[in-house]
């Protein structure tokens, strides 16, 4: 299933690599919810998706609670704006009308995503919206996407938080899948930035939670995601780009994907607590 939003970095292209690293639990955790990609293509019994951009989170919640006037008022939005005028003049609205009801912020957060350039998300350090014009002939509705993620969205709970938010919220039988802003690629697809402090602190906290449940991760590979993604088994795989100016037929890019599961607990076996056995006796410990 394709996503909603054209996005950098979009896992819809490499599902098949990464369904194979992906385990069977009650509850999928994304930090990081990018396009939901993963969420449209697996089959878990519920999701917790979070971002720390609040248009991203907002534009999830009002298709999975207001599908069909989501529709009509981003119908109408690609409909009567076509120029790269009207481009400007949605773009200008997105950034500065702080009374624009947050279903019509959705609807033009969408709009901008398939008529910006490259379908590029970037805020400038006053979070202001500044991807310029795409110049497409005629830009894409997601409809059957849109219908499609409604349906899907009521298994999931989206949450505007930072990883180091979320990643307390995993418990017991959820799978986490994290897929950060890359190391060495654009991150400042939000004004907080995502550097290698953030790429550290993160894999600081996906160690511990790895020792209660499973815990994938996809980065750029790098000698410095390999460095501290070490302790996760790591695969590389070949993706094809499909943002910025060296996108292109025939280019690719080299990514890793890291997985690291709970050690299995031992069982114990032996005892003899039959009544006047000695209880002090050396038990037998399988792995």
């Amino acid at each position: 299933m394709s996503a909603i939003l054209k996005w950098a970095g979009s896992k819809t292209r490499v599902m098949p690599e990464l369904l194979a690293h992906l385990p069977a639990g009650d509850r999928l955790v994304e930090p990081f919810a990018g396009s939901c990609a993963v969420m449209m293509n697996t089959d878990y019994p519920s999701y917790l998706v979070a971002d720390i951009n609040p248009d991203l989170i907002n534009l999830y919640r009002q298709i999975k609670e207001h599908a069909r006037p989501f529709i009509v008022v981003a119908s109408s939005l690609f409909n009567q704006n076509t120029t790269g005028e009207s481009y400007y003049s949605v773009r200008e609205t997105f950034n500065h009308n702080p009374a624009l009801p947050l279903l019509e912020r959705a609807a033009h957060f969408l709009y901008l995503n398939r008529h910006g350039y490259r379908g590029m998300c970037r805020y400038n350090r006053s979070g202001e919206f500044n991807i310029p014009f795409g110049h497409y002939k005629k830009p894409y509705f997601p409809l059957a996407e849109i219908e499609a993620f409604a349906e899907k969205a009521q298994r999931a709970t989206f949450i505007c938080a930072d990883f180091r938010e979320t990643l307390p919220l995993v418990k017991a039988g959820d799978v986490v899948y994290c897929d950060p802003p890359y190391d060495g690629t654009f991150s400042d697809y939000h004004t907080a930035g995502f550097g290698k402090d953030e790429h550290h602190d993160l894999v600081s906290m996906l160690l511990g939670v790895s020792e209660r449940c499973p815990v994938v991760v996809s980065n750029s590979d790098t000698f410095y995601t390999r460095s501290i993604l070490r302790e996760f088994d790591i695969t590389k795989i070949s993706v094809a780009r499909s943002v910025g100016v060296a996108a292109g037929e025939g280019k690719r890019a080299s990514e890793i994907i890291a997985v690291r599961r709970p050690e299995p607990v031992p069982v114990v076996t032996g005892f003899d607590l039959t009544a006047g056995a000695d209880h002090s006796a050396i038990m037998e410990v399988q792995p």
